[in-house]
């Protein structure tokens, strides 16, 4: 960020933003904590099933932090040699037991993935409808009665309880990880438009963090303090709810959505201070001007015009490569990493992953101005794929050398920190700059869905295929993470420090992939001459 648009972003950084962005992210710090939180207290919810219906738990799974996958994993609880450890054959009718737990875990982790999937879908015309303030404040009446149900679960039939909860829940993460995005990057100056969207990382790795801690045993995540655990994100939505009415509307969706010129102009010197908002109001009418002059943008219209194609393309392939590239492999190895490197409390070593996870988050947010999202994304991308590749020799021949456990810490370490560099925060508030007014409802439904639809394939796959290729997976993730660095260098533009329209104006110009940098570079040229 160059000494005058530093000047400006320290200009329109008010009181009144920070308020609407801190209490908008409040959404994604929800989403966070209902990802982490359900893998810390695994036995002792399973026991708890197991008494509810009336069956032993086998007791040969142990919880392992799943932070960023958005369904969880069950992982198993590998062995010295890395194999699993044998089933109690004390228990009775153990394979039955097994089965039905499984069963009902698998249901409690991965519907929080089906219910935002279903919920994304509706991002696009609950924002329009009612305006993204008052749909936020709408839709957290659904978390507040998914961590109720959660919360209450001892009271009745637990396993329906719980189920219902995350179901409940994910709705209203699947509209608020659509609604926050839209609503802070059309509250947020040009200036400060990547910063400001990095927060929704932040926000969620915040929640992870908080619920490792909460979930350690003599906190929350016992026998009797589980369900106040579960259910304990409904404090955040009260307070988002009471403070989203001190919040403005924001300015592009009363301008451009609903043509109240004045009242766009008082939301502006809300969110600006003193600054003369004409400029922003130029670029608002000239947005207007062009989404005027076309018909509304539908899903469908999304894939079959070929003026959205290659944005909905890189949309969908950011949202696809932040779900793909294995951090949910790192989370599913780390515990068992840890223990077999002589950490005497692997829950704490796997607590310190996310807080590194967390500090690195803070640091993007300083970064992603700096250097762009390009580079960013590139970056950590090319450092995932290292890591992935020391971790997979790292474990591989763990058994011949036992300092290589400290390589895979390492690594462990050093893929999430790249992860928080670009992969993690970017897909999250990219696709809201890569659109229009007109299109971006609909495009971030879209990404929404497809961000959830990941969540839920990793969730409900990554078991099996780590228990078929064990150490080898993170080979695979490797493979994958190439084919998405080479997909981001040649196909996703650099989108800092532009306005929506020049970022539109370069996928309609756009003809080979290599011109991307270079017809930005033309743009920036011509609005500063």
């Amino acid at each position: 960020m160059d000494k005058r648009n530093k000047m400006q972003a320290e200009k329109h950084l008010t009181g009144t933003l920070i308020l609407s962005v801190f209490t908008a992210v409040l959404g994604f710090f929800q989403y966070g904590y209902s990802l982490g939180v359900i893998n810390a207290p695994q036995k002792v919810i399973e026991a708890h099933y197991g008494r509810v219906l009336g069956i032993t738990p086998l007791g040969r799974y142990a919880p392992n932090a799943s932070e960023e996958d958005g369904a969880g994993t069950t992982a198993p609880w590998f062995g010295t040699e890395g194999t699993p450890a044998p089933p109690d054959d004390s228990a009775e009718d153990p394979a039955a037991s097994s089965h039905i737990l499984t069963m009902y875990w698998s249901l409690s982790v991965s519907v929080f993935a089906i219910g935002g999937m279903v919920s994304s879908f509706t991002v696009g015309w609950i924002g329009d409808r009612l305006g993204r303030v008052k749909a936020m404040l709408v839709v957290n009446v659904l978390s507040i009665a998914g961590n109720l149900l959660m919360g209450l679960s001892k009271f009745g039939p637990s396993h329906i309880l719980i189920i219902a909860g995350r179901a409940v829940t994910g709705l209203y993460c699947g509209l608020s990880s659509g609604l926050v995005p839209m609503y802070v990057s059309e509250v947020s100056p040009t200036a400060l438009r990547g910063a400001l969207g990095t927060l929704h990382q932040l926000a969620i790795v915040t929640g992870i963090l908080i619920s490792q801690v909460l979930g350690l045993d003599f906190l929350l995540g016992n026998d009797e303090m589980w369900p106040l655990l579960l259910g304990l994100s409904g404090v955040a939505a009260l307070l988002q709810f009471f403070l989203l009415l001190l919040c403005p509307e924001s300015p592009r969706y009363l301008y451009i959505k609903l043509g109240k010129v004045e009242e766009a102009k008082k939301s502006l010197k809300r969110l600006r201070g003193d600054c003369d908002p004409m400029k922003e109001i130029a670029e608002m009418e000239k947005e207007k001007q062009e989404a005027a002059s076309e018909k509304k943008v539908s899903i469908k219209q999304l894939f079959t015009s070929s003026k959205y194609r290659q944005a909905v393309i890189v949309a969908l392939m950011v949202q696809i490569s932040q779900q793909f590239s294995g951090i949910n492999a790192i989370f599913y190895y780390s515990t068992n990493i840890f223990e077999r490197a002589g950490v005497g409390q692997p829950v704490y070593a796997t607590i310190g992953v996310g807080v590194v996870n967390t500090i690195f988050t803070v640091i993007s947010v300083f970064l992603v101005e700096k250097a762009g999202r390009r580079s960013l994304f590139l970056a950590g991308l090319m450092g995932m794929l290292v890591s992935a590749v020391a971790m997979t020799v790292g474990l591989v021949v763990l058994s011949q050398f036992a300092w290589m456990s400290y390589v895979s810490m390492v690594a462990i370490f050093l893929f999430v920190i790249f992860f928080e560099v670009g992969p993690g925060p970017i897909p999250w508030f990219i696709v809201a700059e890569l659109f229009s007014q007109g299109p971006r409802p609909a495009a971030i439904a879209v990404a929404g869905f497809c961000n959830w639809a990941c969540n839920f394939i990793v969730g409900m796959c990554f078991q099996y295929i780590a228990d078929l290729c064990g150490p080898y997976v993170f080979a695979i993730f490797a493979a994958l993470l190439l084919v998405f660095f080479l997909f981001a260098y040649f196909r996703v533009p650099e989108t800092k420090g532009k306005s929506f329209e020049e970022i539109a104006a370069v996928f309609r110009r756009k003809k080979l992939p290599a011109k991307t940098m270079t017809e930005l570079e033309e743009l920036q040229r011509s609005e500063q001459a």
